[in-house]
């Protein structure tokens, strides 16, 4: 999960971007400034990974505030004038999107700010460690009941409002989860989102053909908003072409 923060002046560039952060299931959107003097302010106060940053603001602009910011989070630029575009990337910007902005385009970038979060973070020797550190199962409450699962045996799981399936090489159980928390603990790369109501294990895929991800006898649809990631997580270095 990624905390972010939109920085527009325009309430109607917000309030649309705020929506678009909603249909990301890896996205936590943890707060809107009007200005930059704003999220200087929270930044101080809350952790953030990815800042959407308006450029033409009042008091401050975007690029002013890239200037003196000395080491910002991920920064996607979100304006309605391509000509800043050169300077934005040799403030280091990570994507640069030019309204009106869609949600296909939306969605690239941040997916393109998931992938280089998750380079940062697994490059962090303390984050390692945790990794290394981390127990190799869990429980969850089906019933009256704690079932002890273990990572390696999911197989994918299934996401119903409030409630998620999982299933696994010893069955399927039910639990009063939500797919959004529960993928929050399901470490990537072993676990990824193929569709909104989908999270699958990497190593049990048997195959793919057309929207469907093959798992023993099951078939979990692939979603057109997370076809290509998919595709890139599944396939780069694994695919053994003539």
């Amino acid at each position: 999960m990624m905390n972010c923060v939109i920085i527009d002046d325009e309430p109607l560039a917000r309030e649309g971007l705020a929506n678009y952060v909603r249909e990301v299931d890896f996205l936590d959107l943890v707060g809107t400034c009007e200005n930059p003097l704003e999220l200087i302010t929270l930044l101080d106060r809350q952790a953030v990974d990815v800042i959407f940053l308006d450029i033409q603001m009042p008091k401050m602009n975007g690029i002013d505030f890239l200037k003196i910011v000395p080491k910002p989070p991920l920064v996607v630029i979100t304006t309605a004038y391509p000509s800043y575009a050169l300077e934005g990337f040799q403030l280091n910007v990570l994507d640069y999107l030019l309204k009106p902005i869609t949600f296909d385009r939306f969605f690239k970038a941040a997916n393109k700010a998931r992938e280089y979060h998750r380079l940062l973070t697994q490059s962090n020797p303390e984050n390692a460690a945790k990794a290394a550190g981390k127990a190799d199962y869990f429980f969850i409450k089906c019933g009256n009941k704690y079932e002890k699962l273990y990572f390696d045996d999911i197989l994918f799981v299934e996401g119903l409002q409030n409630y998620v399936t999982i299933f696994t090489s010893k069955g399927k159980y039910i639990t009063l989860l939500n797919l959004k928390s529960l993928e929050q603990n399901l470490t990537s790369p072993a676990f990824i989102r193929v569709h909104k109501s989908y999270v699958v294990a990497t190593d049990k895929i048997d195959g793919l053909e057309g929207n469907e991800i093959f798992i023993g006898p099951h078939r979990i649809p692939i979603s057109r908003n997370y076809r290509d990631q998919v595709l890139n997580d599944i396939l780069t270095d694994k695919l053994w072409k003539r």
